[in-house]
């Protein structure tokens, strides 16, 4: 019976949590579930997973979800849950790009919590829009930039704060895939058909998609604001509304330079997200498709490879760190490690305390600031790569 008890009480101290979108057949939606509950910190327990009626209901049933609390539209589940005494604390919107801001706006106006996926919104009015609602609220929206997650990111990023690399110099970062070198959305291939719809995605294509993780993985890291930018966009692929590649210069508040390359048509580069930053005291390199080890080059000494999980690894580091060395932990990881931060500043909100400062994760701002690279990058191409500032967030 006392085992009973605690399962009972560990299932009642779980965030109870709502899905909107990831039905069957869709991708990012089982990744966010499986982040979720990988710490045993959150409960699925209500969704408008599809805008089809029936595959709604069939994903709610293959997931258990009660069938009261299996919904056909996000305003109706917003309004039902914020009226249920065990309604959700906190909502994960898993739609194509244009569903983000009219679901985030829901949930917030009825006082849920908001984890949404990259890139906040299709606009920067949208976004600002729904940073005013979450303040006004007093509610979180946080952005899964799940890059941020992983332990090497943690250790570089606090290796940059404590001034092991010196004056920031120089930013470089890059994310080629090869996925659409030919026009897979002519196949009806769902994900790529979505993506390359400007209705639904956005201004963005290749930078929406995978350079929008490349610009916050840059910032985050380094810690730099940017200040301006010139980009040149490219649709490679006839017929293709949105670009699939895309070169832009950087400058960076306080005099550092970049440089990002975002591609979707580079083949033999899957997943290939790499970021390099150089000081006036040495360098760092990390490649995403090799996460636990990161490259440290202090200034006229041998570059040593530092390891996740090893005594070289700092304490920003130790704490995403599940599993001994050897292991590889990624991409899955670095997802859960953002929704277990989220989840202790959910569980401050409930206590009506303040959150450890040591918790951190991408916040409505960061989104905001996506959108804006976005924008300000579409602007450039089309004045043929001229520098254009980019709005302050």
């Amino acid at each position: 019976m006392a085992i009973e008890g605690s399962k009972e009480k560990a299932r009642r101290d779980r965030i109870r949590l709502g899905m909107v979108g990831g039905g069957e057949g869709a991708f990012i939606g089982a990744v966010h579930r499986l982040a979720a509950r990988m710490d045993d910190q959150y409960e699925l327990v209500a969704g408008a997973l599809s805008s089809t009626p029936a595959k709604a209901k069939r994903s709610a049933a293959a997931l258990g979800i009660a069938r009261d609390r299996a919904y056909l539209d996000f305003h109706t589940m917003a309004q039902n849950e914020a009226a249920r005494q065990d309604g959700i604390e906190v909502v994960a919107i898993v739609t194509p790009n244009h569903l983000h801001a009219p679901a985030a706006r829901a949930f917030l106006d009825a006082g849920i919590h908001v984890i949404c996926d990259k890139p906040l919104t299709t606009t920067l009015k949208d976004s600002l829009d729904l940073q005013q609602r979450a303040r006004k609220a007093r509610k979180l929206l946080a952005v899964t930039y799940n890059y941020t997650g992983y332990p090497m990111v943690r250790h570089a990023r606090q290796m940059v704060a404590d001034g092991e690399l010196g004056a920031l110099r120089v930013v470089q970062v890059e994310y080629p895939q090869d996925w659409l070198t030919e026009k897979l959305e002519a196949t009806g291939q769902k994900q790529a058909l979505w993506r390359s719809d400007p209705k639904q995605s956005g201004a963005g294509g290749s930078i929406g998609d995978v350079g929008t993780h490349a610009y916050n993985l840059a910032c985050f890291v380094s810690g730099l604001t940017l200040d301006s930018l010139a980009a040149d966009l490219s649709s490679f692929v006839p017929g293709r509304k949105l670009d699939d590649n895309a070169h832009i210069l950087l400058r960076f508040r306080g005099g550092a330079k970049g440089m990002l390359w975002t591609s979707q048509v580079s083949p033999g580069n899957e997943n290939n997200l790499r970021l390099r930053l150089y000081g006036s005291k040495g360098g760092l390199e990390w490649h995403q498709e090799h996460p636990n080890q990161l490259l440290w080059s202090p200034f006229g000494k041998p570059t040593r490879t530092i390891a996740r999980g090893t005594s070289a690894a700092n304490a920003a580091a130790a704490r995403m760190t599940r599993v001994p060395p050897g292991h590889p932990e990624g991409y899955l990881e670095g997802f859960a490690n953002i929704y277990s931060e989220v989840a202790a500043a959910i569980r401050a909100a409930r206590a009506r305390r303040r959150t450890d400062p040591a918790v951190t994760f991408p916040t409505v701002a960061d989104g905001a600031r996506g959108v804006a690279f976005i924008e300000a990058a579409v602007k450039s191409s089309q004045r043929n790569a001229a520098w254009v500032k980019v709005p302050k967030v």
